[in-house]
């Protein structure tokens, strides 16, 4: 297995290509399995390029070659599809639309240890994943800062009602009322029924984490994803004067329920800015992340763009 270096890029992601000309990325898998996982933990973020992935079944099977566990989506926070198996479309936000940097699914206590992005559909323009280090961005965050986060940790709230945002059955995966308080008393997520139907939930959950084989602090939150400033301004405003702050579709704050200072939010964005890195896909492209040690998101696009998800081994906090 030769691991190249991304053109122009220093440090992520590492570039895996088919030597002589066997581009048979299954097989590849097979014979090469335990050096895949350990070179994904040592460099953070892989690209397997100019390999024959032809279907969502090649996609699945080369996933499932390199894991025990691939792994549903719960605790749902954006909409995506079923494709097969456990793979999923990528969020299906509009195309106009940024998905900052961040770790999959850190505002639980449970999350995937590995993720793979697969490029069926390369967009016209942009559409880029940005990846960069988590463990980067948490050297960039002020001592301050980091270590008011790693107190208290990050509060998300989500109100659910009828039309707006997800449903809370989605979400959790339950169909009745008793189902999901069952489910959130489970998993440590508070609930409230209030007026009109609707349902309230607070988790608390960590806001970095050490990571398990290196050893080193990462910002490992969503807490600028989730915060209602991460709305376009006009809906920010609506939903505002509408709902208040605790009452809009999700909002975050410090884990004793404070409210997060916008010039922290503005330090934090400015630190994921700093350690973005981006690549153009190619169809076909598969990349596979260390979901502990690097973040991604979405740039907006033209044109159609289709790439699928998965996620395996599930870590618990």
């Amino acid at each position: 297995m030769i691991i190249e270096k991304l053109s122009n890029h220093e440090s992520l992601p590492a570039l895996v290509r088919p030597e002589h000309g066997d581009a048979d990325l299954l097989g590849f898998a097979e014979r090469e399995r335990e050096r895949i996982r350990r070179a994904t933990v040592e460099h953070g973020a892989i690209l397997f390029r100019d390999f024959r992935v032809e279907s969502p079944a090649v996609f699945n099977q080369f996933c499932r070659l390199l894991t025990h566990e691939l792994l549903p989506y719960t605790e749902r926070s954006t909409p995506r599809s079923h494709v097969e198996g456990e793979v999923y479309t990528s969020t299906e936000y509009p195309p106009e639309a940024t998905i900052p940097l961040h770790c999959e699914m850190a505002y639980t206590k449970t999350w995937p240890s590995y993720l793979w992005f697969y490029s069926q559909i390369a967009a016209e323009t942009g559409g880029e994943t940005p990846i960069c280090d988590a463990m980067k961005v948490y050297e960039l965050i002020s001592p301050k800062t980091r270590e008011r986060f790693a107190e208290l940790g990050v509060l998300y709230v989500r109100n659910f009602r009828k039309g707006i945002d997800l449903p809370w059955q989605e979400v959790y995966g339950v169909n009745t009322e008793s189902e999901l308080e069952a489910y959130c008393s489970s998993h440590d997520i508070g609930f409230e029924w209030l007026e009109q139907g609707v349902l309230r939930t607070r988790a608390r959950a960590q806001a970095v984490i050490r990571h398990p084989s290196k050893g080193q602090m990462v910002w490992f939150n969503q807490a600028h994803l989730f915060h209602v400033s991460n709305l376009e301004p006009t809906l920010r405003g609506f939903l505002l004067k509408r709902y208040t702050e605790l009452g809009v579709p999700r909002n975050s704050f410090y884990g004793d329920g404070s409210a997060i200072e916008p010039e922290v939010l503005a330090e934090i964005r400015t630190a994921y800015a700093q350690a973005e890195l981006a690549f153009p896909w190619e169809a076909g492209d598969v990349l596979m992340l260390d979901n502990m040690q690097v973040s991604h998101g979405r740039r907006p696009f033209t044109g159609a763009r289709k790439t699928l998800v998965a996620m395996a081994e599930a870590f618990s906090a």
